[in-house]
């Protein structure tokens, strides 16, 4: 696994990281120097998703002991915003003559797929799924799918970037609190709104347990605008499908983000260990593939990194099973469910 995140994912010792503090409602990554992943030359054409998602891929792999994935399956909610903004105004400033084709070739959805099977030499599957707040877990879905047709290993990962065009655009239609706080102090402020996050996350995924694996996916479950009553008798359904009752779960991460517009959908958690984790990402299309990634790593280390989490009383006394609860906006609802291995 790797993560570029708002918080210090990509190096050291999750344990031992601070949490970062961000005063504003715009969470941006805490990035790598990308020098030991690409080179200078191309480096210097690529914007930063592009840099992200590739560099983030090619830890993953490193991590993995992979070189050449089996597939390349990736979801993004809007792909790379910054060569998108690029070309809409270079085609105003030169209108529409003489354009630069680059920004609009890297502005695709699938740029980043391409440029990790470039690097990779990879000529296998490769996907790019783009459904809102659906994108990371379908390409999960799609993974998983592949894994059981017999390929040996899958790429799976989810990129997503946040400007300050984006933000003011997002921001006209409610999507941001109208206060300016700190990403620790989120939950101290329910109001309408939330505050915006990115991230490039990426997995390594094989049939089977390695020496390398942080988890096991137990399940996966989308719901589109499910009316009350049916979310409220997913969650139950969803765990007996996969032999387990409420307490068997040991934690519940959530999407929960202080946006009191959504808060009524938290309910169904009542009586469930929970923390919420949208404080260390801030919210976007994509923002499943960092839990899952967080999830993964608790089940890994067998401790939650608690100066990430300043309202955890006391750490778990066991961690088996972990369930991941989040949705986009009251629409894309799902639930993930990791084991330890």
């Amino acid at each position: 696994m790797a993560a570029i995140t708002p918080q210090h994912t990509f190096d050291g010792d999750l344990m031992a990281q601070p949490m970062v503090v961000t005063h504003g409602n715009m969470l941006s990554c805490a990035e790598p120097d990308y020098k030991s992943f690409i080179a200078p030359n191309s480096l210097r054409r690529m914007t930063r998703v592009l840099k992200m998602g590739l560099t983030a891929s090619l830890k993953c792999l490193q991590d993995s002991g992979i070189a050449v994935p089996g597939a390349i399956v990736t979801g993004t909610g809007k792909g790379s915003l910054q060569d998108t903004e690029r070309f809409i105004k270079e085609i105003r400033d030169y209108q529409e003559k003489a354009l630069n084709p680059t920004p609009f070739i890297q502005s695709t959805y699938n740029a980043v797929n391409g440029l990790i099977a470039l690097q990779q030499k990879c000529t296998q599957y490769n996907n790019t799924f783009v459904h809102r707040g659906f994108s990371f877990e379908h390409a999960l879905l799609d993974s998983m799918l592949l894994l059981h047709e017999g390929t040996a290993d899958v790429l799976t990962g989810a990129f997503d970037e946040i400007t300050p065009e984006h933000f003011f655009i997002k921001g006209r239609i409610g999507h941001w609190k109208k206060e300016t706080i700190s990403n620790d102090k989120l939950y101290e402020h329910p109001s309408p709104g939330t505050i915006s996050g990115e991230g490039a996350v990426f997995f390594a995924l094989t049939p089977a347990v390695t020496a390398q694996s942080y988890a096991q996916i137990g399940g996966l479950q989308m719901l589109y605008k499910p009316s009350p009553e049916k979310l409220h008798a997913a969650l139950p359904e969803f765990l007996q499908q996969h032999g387990l009752q409420a307490a068997d779960i040991d934690l519940v991460l959530t999407g929960e983000n202080a946006d009191t517009n959504h808060a009524h959908y938290y309910e169904i958690l009542k009586g469930y260990p929970q923390l919420p984790f949208k404080h260390l990402s801030g919210d976007y299309e994509t923002v499943g593939a960092f839990a899952m990634w967080l999830a993964a790593q608790i089940l890994k280390h067998q401790q939650l990194p608690s100066q990430w989490f300043p309202m955890l009383q006391q750490q778990p006394a066991k961690l088996r099973n972990i369930l991941i609860y989040n949705h986009f906006f009251g629409e894309q609802h799902t639930f993930m469910l990791l084991h330890a291995v």
